[in-house]
């Protein structure tokens, strides 16, 4: 028998590589979430568990906690947050449109019992409504305006009486020429007319206007100063054409307010109707200002002035309004005014004596009106 080493040798390296193989396992087998780090040399080995909760020392601070959240798990729940009570406010395009509505009747009164100097007891009433639509945006400005009045009075044994009528529409579009300045370049449309018949009381049997007769409207082009409170506005227009209308036959026929009137045979027979339509071509100037003079005193003021330049160049129409509102309190206010009216074309009714004499050719005169009353106002 060969009593030869071979063997035991075979045995040590098996054994040897068993032993290897079991201390590869064990240090491949570290538990899960441990790592190594290797730091000169120094084997650091992090034994966190996997439940455990990590605090650091620089913790940043929570500023607002929401509800049903847990500050260990820090984990909301959107099927336990409740809704907004408020709605939030969304975003709304700006507007560059303001709009004015003002609602106002102003009253008068005269009553008298048993009074020795004697009297007529009466009643007046003046309604009136103003509406402004006007746009501003940047180098342009558009303002629109109506106004409406109408007034009626009473007395003892008299029949009603109107004391005012006027429909008076105006828009105006600026071009401003840069942000600094304020003239622009402007153009204007005006209108005005009235709601019923008027007469010259007495008489009511023959009116001496009615509606659209007379109708004025001015349509022309030029400049404009405004300021930037809107409270001052001065138009310039050296190219304007004034149409007149007198759409009642009877009127024109009559050469009512300027136009041409009707061609009569010696029966007093119409062989040519009058014109209802009378144009002129001039120059218009118009001026709005308003101002606080005191306290809860309001000055507003309107001026129209117009020249024409084919016919009597000089002669200067004339539409002037000066109006003191007087303001008791948020809806009551006391008026004061004048309204001053010279048109070269409007003729009063010739007047005769006894004799057939001409004592009044009926020449163009000054109309004056003045208006005193307590009223109330509403705007919205």
């Amino acid at each position: 028998m060969n009593n030869s080493p071979t063997p035991f040798y075979l045995f040590i390296l098996f054994f040897s590589l068993c032993l290897s193989y079991v201390s590869g396992q064990n240090q491949d087998s570290l538990p899960p979430g441990r790592e190594m780090e290797i730091d000169s040399m120094v084997m650091v080995v992090d034994t966190t568990v996997v439940d455990t909760v990590v605090i650091r020392k620089t913790q940043e601070k929570i500023k607002f906690v929401p509800r049903s959240v847990d500050l260990m798990n820090p984990v909301v729940s959107f099927k336990r947050t409740n809704a907004l009570n408020e709605k939030p406010n969304r975003f709304k395009v700006p507007s560059f449109w303001t709009t004015v509505n003002k609602l106002g009747a102003n009253f008068s009164e005269v009553a008298f019992v048993n009074w020795n100097a004697g009297g007529n007891n009466s009643i007046s009433a003046l309604g009136n409504a103003r509406f402004e639509r006007n746009y501003k945006f940047r180098y342009i400005q558009w303002d629109n305006y109506m106004e409406m009045r109408y007034g009626l009075n009473v007395q003892d044994e008299q029949k009603l009486r109107k004391t005012d009528d006027a429909i008076r529409f105006s828009s105006t579009f600026g071009l401003q020429r840069d942000t600094i300045s304020n003239w622009y370049y402007s153009a204007k449309a005006n209108f005005n007319t009235q709601f019923s018949n008027g007469y010259k009381y007495p008489d009511r049997s023959s009116p001496i206007s009615r509606f659209m007769a007379p109708g004025y409207s001015f349509l022309g082009a030029g400049t404009s100063y405004i300021t930037k409170d809107q409270k001052f506005n001065l138009y310039i227009s050296p190219i304007t054409q004034k149409a007149t209308f007198v759409l009642d036959e009877e009127l024109a026929n009559k050469g009512a307010f300027g136009v041409k009137k009707a061609v009569l045979d010696a029966d007093g027979n119409v062989l040519e109707p009058g014109e209802k339509i009378f144009l002129e071509f001039g120059f218009l100037v118009t001026n709005q200002y308003e101002k606080e003079v005191f306290k809860n005193m309001l000055l507003k003021h309107r001026l129209s002035l117009y020249t024409d330049y084919l016919q009597k160049f000089g002669n200067i129409d004339v539409d002037w309004e000066l109006n003191f509102d007087l303001k008791v309190n948020k809806y009551v206010v006391t008026t004061i005014g004048t309204h001053i009216i010279y048109d070269d074309d409007i003729l009063f009714d010739e007047q005769k004596d006894a004799s057939g004499t001409v004592v009044d050719s009926g020449s163009p005169r000054i109309q004056f009106k003045q208006l005193l009353g307590v009223g109330v106002s509403y705007a919205f």
